[in-house]
C-alpha cells in the first residue's frame, strides 16, 4: 500500500518520481526493435492472409508489453512511496524561493552533493526499497556504499536541480502535456533543440540561425533523457532541432508508443 503524501508536498514527490523512474527505466524498460531482415516478396505471396497463429502472436506481444509497462509504473510507485518520505522535511519541501533566501538549505543542497551530505540522504532510505531494488538487480544483493551512492546520487541531484530551479524564460511557451508522448499529468521539462554547449559552433558553421537557438520542447524527464541518449550534442542541434523531425526517427516512434504506457495511479 503506498503511503500517503501530504497535499504541500504532492508536487515534490511527483518530480522526485520522474527522477527515480529514469534509471529504472532505463536500466529496465528501454524498448529495443528486434533487426529483421527484408525479403523480397511476389505479389501472390504478399497478398496471401497473414496466419492466424502470427497475428495472435503479435497480439500475445502488445499485451505483454503493455502488461510489462504497468508493472514498471507500479515499481517505481512502490520505490516512490517507500523513499520520498523518508529524506528529510528540508529536502522533500524544498523550492526555488526557500533555496535562494536560505544559506543553510543552498550548503546542504547545492549540487554537486558532498560525500557527507550524499551518505547521509542515502542512510535514510528504507531497507525494503533497497531489497526491492537488489531483486529488480538495480544494486547488488548487498550494495556497498559505492553501489548506493552511483545510483541515488543522480537521482538526488537531478530531483534537487528540479526542485531548486528559477522559473524558465521560456515558461510562456510550456505546453500542458510531454510533447512527444503526450502524457498530461505528469512533471515536464524544457529540453534545449539545439543544445546550447553546441552553440558557437551551429553559429560558426552556419547550421542555424540565431534567433533559433533558443528553440525549446517541453518533455517529460522520461523522454528527454531519451533524446538525449539517441545522439550527441551536435548531431541534435545539426539533425534533430525540431520536435517534428524527432518523431520522424523509427526509434522514437517506438519509444513514444512504449512509455505511453507508463501511468502512475492517483494517490
Amino acid at each position: 500500500m503506498f503511503e500517503s503524501v501530504p497535499e504541500e508536498e504532492q508536487g515534490n514527490y511527483e518530480t522526485f518520481r520522474e527522477c527515480l523512474s529514469e534509471p529504472v527505466l532505463r536500466l529496465l524498460a528501454t524498448p529495443i526493435e528486434k533487426p529483421t531482415k527484408k525479403k523480397r516478396k511476389s505479389r501472390r505471396s504478399s497478398m496471401k492472409p497473414r496466419p492466424v497463429k502470427e497475428v495472435a502472436n503479435r497480439e500475445n506481444e502488445t499485451e505483454e508489453t503493455s502488461n510489462d509497462a504497468e508493472d514498471l509504473s507500479e515499481f517505481i510507485e512502490y520505490l516512490s512511496s517507500l523513499i520520498f518520505p523518508s529524506l528529510p522535511s528540508s529536502l522533500r519541501t524544498l523550492s526555488y524561493a526557500k533555496y535562494k533566501d536560505s544559506p543553510t538549505l543552498q550548503d546542504l543542497y547545492t549540487p554537486p552533493l558532498t560525500s557527507p551530505a550524499s551518505l547521509s540522504l542515502i542512510s535514510s532510505i528504507s531497507p525494503p526499497a533497497l531489497d526491492s531494488l537488489s531483486s529488480y538487480s538495480l544494486l547488488p544483493s548487498s550494495p556497498d556504499p559505492l553501489d548506493l551512492h552511483n545510483f541515488f546520487t543522480p537521482v538526488l541531484t537531478s530531483y534537487i536541480t528540479a526542485t531548486t530551479a528559477p522559473p524558465p524564460i521560456w515558461i510562456s511557451t510550456r505546453t500542458t502535456e510531454c510533447e512527444l508522448c503526450h502524457r498530461d499529468w505528469i512533471p515536464l521539462t524544457y529540453h534545449h533543440l539545439i543544445p546550447k554547449s553546441t552553440h558557437e559552433r551551429v553559429l560558426k558553421r552556419g547550421w542555424h540561425t540565431e534567433d533559433r537557438l533558443n528553440s525549446v520542447a517541453w518533455l517529460c524527464r522520461s523522454c528527454h533523457s531519451f533524446v538525449h541518449r539517441l545522439s550527441g550534442n551536435e548531431e541534435l542541434a545539426r539533425e534533430w532541432y525540431t520536435i517534428e523531425l524527432l518523431e520522424q526517427r523509427e526509434d522514437v516512434q517506438v519509444w513514444v508508443k512504449w512509455i505511453g504506457r507508463v501511468r502512475w495511479k492517483k494517490r
